[in-house]
């Protein structure tokens, strides 16, 4: 059984990875527990928000791959915009760093924007896709915007170098991110990551920056894996996980079908787990791991 923590350079952006589990195959073989799981967290999460469901995949035999993207967590900024292609070579890149040979295939989850890029994989690399799973993920079926990228994107690394000039970061950090997972969750539980590792991540204007960049790409992000989906089928199995608090309310079930709808359109099987906000890896972590089991 591993645990490991460390760097790896992935075009040319020294990344966070941990891996959990057995060890990694050094052939097609998927191991004994099957294919290893990469695990990709939403917009401004980091690698901490998957410790339950990384937790029982190890003990169920998985050996678990996750990373902080860029800007992430403790990753080093971005060199670049962020792109779905280029978010799925990443991915690709960072099993090539591992030493996993192009024939092994992986199940990859994405939560939330992350969904964008997992299902970019997924159709870019069919050949490494053992399974998609994709969590109360991003949804757009008509994305469009009314400022060009490059001034989104220039305006975006302006607020973020301004935010992190007057130490906002510093000061308000922690505290911002706390608010955000509590009104993330069903029942609006509180932010279980430990203070030390909240701390050493959202008090740095480096998280702030890469958490404004993805958001300012988000739209051009949307579009790009619609382009994909048109032209490149979906080869392996899917699974969309879809949190709801429980209710009648509009807005929630308007969510679940839209949800529902992605699922259709991937040809995906679709579940909803209950209650939950929309981390569902922190509410429902259990039934998180169960859809990957059974992807």
């Amino acid at each position: 059984m591993t645990r490991r923590a460390f760097f790896l350079r992935v075009a040319g952006v020294p990344l966070h990875v941990r891996v959990d589990g057995p060890p990694l195959p050094d052939g097609a073989g998927t191991g004994s527990g099957g294919p290893p799981v990469v695990l990709s967290a939403g917009l401004a999460m980091a690698w901490f928000d998957w410790d339950p469901v990384a937790a029982e995949l190890a003990a169920r035999g998985r050996t678990v791959i996750r990373f902080d993207r860029p800007g992430h967590g403790l990753s080093a900024p971005a060199l670049e915009p962020p792109t779905a292609a280029g978010e799925a070579r990443r991915i690709a890149g960072l099993l090539d760093a591992l030493g996993l040979p192009p024939e092994a295939r992986v199940t990859v989850v994405g939560h939330s924007i992350a969904g964008f890029h997992a299902e970019a994989f997924a159709r870019l690399h069919p050949h490494r896709t053992a399974a998609l799973v994709l969590l109360d993920p991003s949804v757009e079926e008509a994305p469009r915007t009314l400022l060009p990228a490059a001034l989104r994107t220039g305006a975006a690394r302006a607020l973020g170098r301004a935010v992190t000039a007057v130490g906002l970061p510093a000061a308000l950090g922690p505290a911002a991110r706390r608010a955000a997972v509590r009104a993330a969750r069903a029942g609006r539980a509180p932010d279980p990551a430990a203070r030390d590792l909240v701390r050493r991540c959202y008090r740095t204007g480096r998280v702030w920056r890469g958490a404004l960049l993805e958001n300012a790409r988000y739209p051009d992000v949307a579009a790009e894996v619609l382009a994909l989906a048109a032209r490149l089928p979906l080869a392996a199995p899917a699974t969309v996980l879809a949190g709801h608090e429980g209710g009648s309310g509009r807005a929630g079930q308007r969510w679940l079908d839209r949800q529902a709808a992605l699922a259709r359109r991937l040809g995906a099987r679709f579940e909803v787990a209950e209650p939950a906000g929309h981390l569902v890896m922190l509410d429902r972590p259990h039934q998180v791991v169960r859809a990957v089991l059974t992807a």
